[in-house]
C-alpha cells in the first residue's frame, strides 16, 4: 500500500506543476500526456496485479467489489483510477483524465465527445497505438490523448465478463478494454 500511496502522491505533484514546467521547457502536449500516461498506467497495473489479483483471485483473502465499503473489500481498479483522477481534478486545472470504454459497465464511463469515441475506436482497432487530437469543449480548446487500457490480469477479465451489467462478456487477458483519456487546456 505504501507503494501505491507513493505513486498517487507522485501523480498529484506532477499535475500541480507539470504543465507550466513543461511549457517553459518546450515539451509538447503529446509528450506531456505520454509521460502522465506512463505513471497512470504503472499505478493502475501495480494496484491490479499486486493488490487485486493477489488478494481477491490468487489468495481469495478479500473480495474486490464495486460495493467495497459494504463488502469490506477492495475498490475495483477502475474505482481507484477514478478516485485518483477526482483528487487530481480537485487540486489542479492543468490537466484532467478519465477511464472510458466503448462497452462500459457503468454507462457514465462511455464516450461523451466525438474525439473520445474516435480515440476509443482507434485504440481498440490498433492495439499499442495512441490517439491524439484537439477538441473544443465549453468554448475552450483542449489537447486530448487516448491510450489503450488493457485487461492485465485474470481479475480484470473475471470482473468484466461476469458483471450483471456488462455489455461484453468475452474479454481475454491482454485485450483492450477501453482507454485512458488525458486532456490539457490549450488556451
Amino acid at each position: 500500500m505504501k507503494r501505491i500511496a507513493l505513486v498517487v502522491g507522485l501523480l498529484w505533484s506532477i499535475g500541480m506543476s507539470m504543465t507550466a514546467a513543461l511549457a517553459a521547457e518546450g515539451v509538447s502536449y503529446e509528450k506531456a500526456a505520454d509521460m502522465l500516461y506512463q505513471v497512470m498506467s504503472a499505478n493502475r497495473e501495480v494496484y491490479t496485479r499486486v493488490v487485486v489479483q493477489r488478494l481477491s483471485v490468487d489468495e481469495e483473502i478479500l473480495v474486490a467489489s464495486e460495493h467495497f465499503e459494504d463488502d469490506a473489500g477492495l475498490p475495483l481498479p477502475s474505482q481507484m483510477f477514478r478516485f485518483v483522477a477526482e483528487a487530481v481534478l480537485d487540486n489542479t486545472e492543468n490537466f484532467s483524465y478519465s477511464l472510458l470504454s466503448l462497452h462500459p459497465i457503468n454507462k457514465k464511463n462511455g464516450p461523451a465527445t466525438d474525439l473520445e469515441r474516435q480515440g476509443l475506436e482507434h485504440v481498440a482497432d490498433n492495439p499499442g497505438e495512441n490517439f491524439y487530437g484537439q477538441e473544443e469543449l465549453g468554448g475552450e480548446r483542449y489537447f486530448s490523448a487516448v491510450y489503450p487500457d488493457y485487461a492485465v490480469v485474470e481479475a480484470c477479465v473475471q470482473c468484466h465478463n461476469n458483471h450483471k451489467d456488462s455489455p461484453r462478456r468475452d474479454l481475454s487477458v491482454g485485450e483492450v478494454m477501453g482507454g485512458v483519456v488525458i486532456r490539457f487546456p490549450m488556451d
